[in-house]
């Protein structure tokens, strides 16, 4: 299993519990074929640019382990997921 850190970017205007349920989706989703080590709730940031009409967002960074193959299922939940602005998902050098 690799190492991988993934950054997401989650739109602004969810209630506190929405957020919540986003997060523990994805780290849900993760932890089915690898393993969440942490999850680092951000707040909300300003953004360098407008993106889908928002200035700022929350930002949330997953640090985990995972089989390589598991990384496309990941990304196109980010992709179908409404709430989820923007996203990176980046394999950390050993």
């Amino acid at each position: 299993m690799n190492k991988y850190e993934s950054v997401v970017i989650i739109n602004p205007s969810l209630e506190e519990e929405g957020l919540k349920a986003v997060i523990k989706k994805f780290e849900d989703l993760i932890n089915q074929n690898g393993k969440v080590e942490k999850v680092e709730e951000l707040g909300k940031k300003k953004l360098a640019y407008e993106i889908k009409k928002n200035k700022e967002a929350c930002y949330v960074v997953y640090k985990f382990e995972a089989e390589p193959s598991h990384i496309a299922e990941l990304e196109r939940q980010y992709r179908i997921t409404d709430e989820v602005i923007k996203f990176i998902v980046v394999k950390e050098e050993e």
